[in-house]
């Protein structure tokens, strides 16, 4: 008796069209979805919604983008739409993407002058990164003056002094910034503020600016004429107004000379 059946294997021709159609159908699916995105008007851009900067004309952030209403959606380079955007000097970042199925949003980071700098016979209104947003014959009120470093604007750019005076004038309480009317830099760390009735202040640099500023609320009780709070741990009012040039090392004596209050933080 012979072994058991065994099953008629597939005709070959079978399994070839088998393949063919499942090859077929997946370049009819890819042509299709590539139709879709690139050739038909279902995923076109039809609107353009910007966000963040309502002060900037919609017309300058439009001309600034360069795109065209009808462009496939996926043939927009959002990147290079960012840097076109980003080139307006009231922009300080923008950030650009696709909002399927017909829409490009385009959000915009505004720069924020704090600064107010002597020039042309009033002042320029100057953002910490140094770019000039504007004019006005008197600091508008909430700016604070820049004394140092000075010079041109154009050389401003970039600067890290200018950086640094900026963040911290941005960072203050607003009871302290309202007796704010000047700021000197030296560098990162070498911020100093004088208050409208002419008291100083060391500030240092923006960290600790939390601290700094509580701290300084107690100390102005003292009625000294500067303040050293550069190193929030311990604080210096020196009613002389010699805090300003007093070296680090004198900032930490456990008795202080005539004059200088000294706090420590527990």
């Amino acid at each position: 008796m012979t072994g058991a059946m065994q099953p008629n294997p597939r005709p070959a021709g079978a399994h070839r069209w088998k393949v063919a159609f499942i090859g077929v159908t997946a370049v009819a699916l890819v042509a299709g979805i590539a139709w879709a995105f690139l050739g038909s008007s279902f995923f076109v851009l039809r609107s353009v919604r910007i966000i963040g900067d309502q002060a900037l004309p919609r017309s300058r952030v439009l001309a600034a983008a360069r795109l065209s209403l009808g462009t496939p959606l996926i043939r927009i380079d959002t990147g290079a739409v960012a840097r076109r955007v980003d080139s307006l000097i009231a922009v300080q970042s923008a950030r650009v993407t696709r909002s399927w199925p017909d829409t490009i949003v385009i959000a915009i980071v505004p720069r924020r002058p704090d600064l107010a700098v002597p020039a042309r016979g009033g002042f320029d209104l100057v953002d910490p990164s140094g770019v000039v947003l504007g004019w006005a014959a008197a600091p508008p009120r909430g700016f604070v003056v820049l004394r140092s470093p000075g010079g041109a604007v154009p050389s401003m750019r970039g600067s890290a002094a200018v950086r640094a005076a900026g963040l911290v004038v941005r960072i203050l309480p607003g009871w302290l910034r309202g007796k704010v009317r000047s700021v000197r830099s030296a560098g990162p760390a070498g911020v100093t503020l004088t208050l409208a009735d002419g008291v100083t202040i060391v500030w240092g640099s923006a960290a600790g600016s939390g601290e700094k500023a509580a701290e300084l609320a107690i100390l102005l009780r003292t009625g000294a004429r500067c303040y050293d709070v550069s190193d929030p741990v311990t604080v210096v009012a020196d009613a002389s107004a010699r805090c300003a040039g007093q070296p680090p090392a004198s900032r930490h004596r456990t008795r202080p000379p005539a004059g200088k209050v000294v706090r420590r933080r527990s």
